[in-house]
């Protein structure tokens, strides 16, 4: 059966395992470029930037959810980005993805938070479709900018005072 759990630094390479299959399947194996030890100091160092549940299901590593808190100006309250969601190809079909963003919406809501944000590829229609059913829906007037980090040391080297 199903049981999900907080992730530890234990899970650190499960929690990188998972993350390398999400790559592959959103056609993206080259980019990944986190390591155990990164995990273990990104989300279990003493100033954590994400938390994680981890999925089993009998015992067997299933799925993942990765998240991190953000604040919302405008509602004056924190908010919940779900940065990664999956749920290995053989485990899927069992609910394990429905039941992440349960105790996700529960960590929402226990932790003050008015908004539960996440991004979808657009060609993954079935992940669309499974994220209407549990009432989600697409935000189509925001678009989603990135920097990355040549553009962000060319712009942190420029002076405050221009």
């Amino acid at each position: 059966m199903l049981h999900i759990r907080k992730a530890t630094g234990d899970d650190a390479a499960n929690i990188v395992e998972l993350i390398r299959q999400l790559a592959d399947y959103e056609r993206e194996a080259d980019a990944v470029k986190i390591t155990i030890e990164d995990v273990i100091a990104h989300g279990f160092g003493p100033t954590p930037f994400f938390e994680c549940l981890i999925a089993e299901w009998e015992g067997a590593l299933a799925g993942f959810a990765l998240y991190f808190f953000n604040y919302s100006t405008w509602e004056g309250a924190p908010g919940l980005y779900l940065e990664d969601l999956f749920v290995s190809p053989e485990y899927r079909g069992r609910g394990i993805g429905k039941s992440l963003m349960i105790r996700l919406a529960g960590v929402a809501r226990d932790r003050g938070c008015t908004r539960f944000q996440w991004q979808v590829l657009d060609w993954n229609k079935s992940a669309i479709e499974f994220y209407e059913s549990i009432g989600a829906f697409h935000l189509k007037e925001w678009y989603t900018y990135r920097m990355e980090s040549d553009a962000i040391g060319r712009l942190a080297r420029q002076s405050a005072d221009q």
